[in-house]
């Protein structure tokens, strides 16, 4: 049976150029943030399918690394995208030079460290090479760079540039490292080095340097430089202490436990950190919003509570799927050589979704120069350490402690919000 193909009407055209204009940046980046957290999970997915747990734990340990390291990045770009809405002119050239001039310093003294002291690495951390941490050592410039360049685009709230960035990344990182796996017959732990170091030089794409000059420039104004200087030492601050919550446990699984258990672990906390990953979404959005508002002196709690309403339907969704399914979702994702952490998937769900809802209480509070919850989470993140080195002998307990620091940290963080809510000390209006 053969015919004719119908031609597409002009009025079919318009009906989806008029769909593709009501989609506004920011929707098109929620759905690149979604594209990008799902490329990612692949990537783990597939590296551990093909790798196995023991082979896996190395490669999980780098991408924990890298997470450790981010604090910093993460600093200068929520610098960027803050600053970015509140400086413009020569005060907006002045600080953007001086962020990138010591992003770049730290990218630089970060990666000298990790190469000096790869081989120690190699011992602490039980790899079965060094080179895995020297490849890793040269990416980190870009990764700082990358960084700058996301927030300012962040702060401009051109969301179009900022998802191509992350997008860059992961397929680069994706693609890469599966060639590069069944190319070349080197150590799981360089393939995954390489990969990570070539995403960071992909990830450099879009970047807006027009006009940037790292030579001297006019200085901040005093006030704008002390404004500076507290947010980013505080931001840093609490970006370590959040990395220490979510990334220690698997660190210190790593030393305590062999190469087979720190796999599995590795493989538990990938899934139950799903949650985490949606959650950053809503905080990229959220930040340049609260200081938008807070600059115009209007209310900004109602944002909060949308952000928050988010993250805890989908966590509530995401425990209960973990309750009543695990050995589906963990053979589905990891494959059967993964089955014995299925009792253990909804706790550290849960211990992860607790930690996102307190994690958005405490970027809203930063957005709006309130630093108390910088100190939470110090404390809070300290606590799971010790935790986790005093009771550490099964990997039950080291999740079980981690619900016990997450719930402290969560009802602190709400208790704080309870008593700032009347008046917010910054615009005199309601947060």
């Amino acid at each position: 049976m053969t015919g004719k193909v119908k031609p597409i009407s002009s009025q079919a055209v318009d009906s989806v150029r008029f769909t593709w204009k009501k989609v506004s940046p920011e929707q098109w980046f929620m759905v690149s943030v979604l594209v990008v957290n799902g490329g990612n999970y692949l990537y783990n997915l597939l590296l551990g399918r093909i790798l196995g747990p023991a082979a896996f734990a190395d490669a999980a340990l780098l991408v924990t690394l890298l997470l450790v390291l981010s604090f910093m990045g993460m600093t200068f770009q929520l610098a960027c995208a803050k600053f970015a809405v509140l400086f413009s002119g020569a005060q907006w050239e002045s600080f953007r030079a001086g962020i990138y001039k010591w992003a770049l310093a730290f990218g630089l003294v970060a990666g000298v460290l990790i190469l000096l002291f790869a081989k120690k690495l190699q011992f602490l951390f039980n790899t079965e090479g060094h080179w895995m941490f020297v490849l890793f050592a040269l990416g980190i410039p870009c990764y700082f760079f990358m960084s700058v360049n996301r927030g300012t685009y962040q702060g401009k709230q051109e969301f179009t540039k900022l998802s191509v960035t992350y997008q860059t990344e992961m397929w680069s990182r994706l693609l890469l490292t599966l060639v590069l796996l069944y190319a070349v017959p080197w150590e799981p732990g360089i393939v995954v080095a390489l990969g990570i170091f070539l995403s960071f030089v992909f990830g450099l794409f879009p970047s807006n340097v027009k006009g940037l000059s790292l030579r001297s420039v006019k200085p901040l104004e005093a006030k704008n430089a002390k404004k500076v200087t507290t947010f980013i030492g505080l931001t840093a601050g609490y970006e370590l202490t959040q990395i220490i919550i979510n990334n220690s446990d698997v660190l210190l699984v790593k030393h305590y436990f062999d190469s087979i258990d720190a796999g599995l672990y590795a493989s538990l906390a990938l899934i139950g950190r799903v949650v985490y990953f949606a959650a950053w979404m809503f905080v990229m959005l959220l930040l340049p919003k609260v200081v938008e508002k807070q600059k115009e002196g209007r209310a900004t709690a109602p944002i909060l509570f949308k952000y928050v309403s988010y993250i805890g339907l989908l966590s509530a969704g995401i425990v209960l799927s973990c309750y009543l399914v695990p050995e589906r979702i963990i053979d589905l994702m990891f494959g059967a050589a993964y089955l014995p952490m299925a009792d253990l998937l909804w706790q550290y769900a849960l211990a992860t979704s607790l930690f996102a809802v307190s994690n958005i209480f405490a970027y809203y509070f930063l957005s709006l120069d309130h630093y108390v919850p910088v100190v939470l989470s110090g404390i809070l993140g300290l606590s799971q350490i010790l935790l986790v080195l005093w009771f550490h002998s099964s990997l039950a307990m080291v999740v079980q402690v981690q619900i016990i620091a997450m719930v402290v940290l969560l009802v602190a963080q709400v208790l704080y919000f309870l008593t700032k809510k009347e008046l917010s000390p910054v615009t005199g209006q309601r947060p």
